[in-house]
């Protein structure tokens, strides 16, 4: 909670005052009958019930000092300029299936859960990755565009998660030295080590000079294998556990946060999360009404009682 003007709070200094003047007028009114004859003159005091309306009083002031220094709470609001790249890699350790069915199906599941939580008007798009980066789909307001996407991506090849990065940055950011760009926020979705073109982390630092954090989740298990097709036409195992080590280097690097995730129903929990998150931003609203007519009940019952009770306002 913050005040666009709280010079006017110090207001709020009168209501000691005020409290302390009607504890010694009260007093006075006590004393100007003997004890002895108070009795007689007012068989039926009222006792603690007669400062109830007071008392109101006193709250309803508080509060319309508060209204009048117009009260602001932050609250999240939908980004409309905002564009959100997904980054999937499509490398053939996503055929594994310690993730099921495995994790390129539990990927695009994910995807769809992420695009239902983001809000419509915010452009997202898609880049895929194994060996190189190809730009699926640049930021579109049309989710159905990027759903179709996602559903074309088949898994081959290596993993250069540095080229992907970079390919997003140059969709999200094509003039560089713009002042005032939309907000914009990666989500990388990777199971493995890069292996190929330019270094990840240093394509983060990049990110966060151009002001656009990654959200890096890294997907499977320790135990995740593929079998690899020999050129004798046998078949080999190979192990493909992901690599949660340097993509919390890229988070980090970037500004943005990091996400191990080794079953779809997490993934998609994670994507929900996000979808909720990076296309948002925390805005002052005013409050001022709330707390006036805060103020005008606590002044409308504090006169009922008065006059329910001794038939007058005090």
């Amino acid at each position: 909670m913050s005040f666009e003007r709280p010079l006017l709070l110090l207001g709020l200094l009168a209501i000691p005052l005020a409290i302390w003047w009607y504890v010694r007028n009260q007093r006075s009114r006590d004393a100007f009958a003997s004890p002895a004859l108070v009795p007689s003159v007012a068989p039926q005091r009222p006792g603690w019930r007669r400062h109830w309306p007071m008392a109101l009083y006193a709250l309803g002031l508080s509060a319309l000092i508060l209204a009048v220094a117009k009260p602001q709470r932050a609250v999240s609001v939908p980004v409309d300029r905002a564009a959100v790249l997904l980054v999937t890699d499509r490398s053939g350790s996503m055929q594994a299936e310690d993730v099921e069915p495995n994790r390129l199906i539990a990927a695009r599941s994910a995807a769809e859960e992420f695009l239902s939580a983001v809000p419509d008007r915010v452009r997202v798009g898609l880049v895929t990755f194994n060996h190189g980066a190809e730009v699926a789909q640049l930021p579109t307001a049309d989710h159905d565009l990027v759903r179709d996407a996602v559903a074309a991506v088949r898994p081959a090849g290596g993993t250069a998660t540095g080229d992907a990065l970079t390919a997003a940055l140059r969709v999200l950011r094509p003039d560089a030295d713009a002042r005032r760009p939309p907000p914009a926020a990666i989500v990388l979705l990777s199971d493995g080590k890069s292996v190929k073109g330019r270094d990840p982390v240093e394509a983060a630092r990049e990110a966060r000079t151009l002001k656009v954090p990654i959200y890096a989740v890294a997907l499977g298990t320790e135990e995740g294998t593929i079998r690899v097709k020999l050129p004798d036409g046998r078949e080999r195992v190979e192990r493909v556990p992901p690599d949660p080590e340097t993509l919390e280097r890229i988070a980090a690097a970037s500004g943005g946060r990091t996400f191990a995730v080794d079953d779809a129903d997490r993934l998609q929990e994670v994507y929900e999360r996000l979808g909720s998150q990076v296309a948002t931003k925390r805005e002052k609203r005013e409050v001022t009404t709330a707390f006036a007519g805060g103020a005008l009940l606590l002044v409308l019952t504090g006169g009922a009682m008065s006059l329910a009770w001794f038939g007058r306002l005090p």
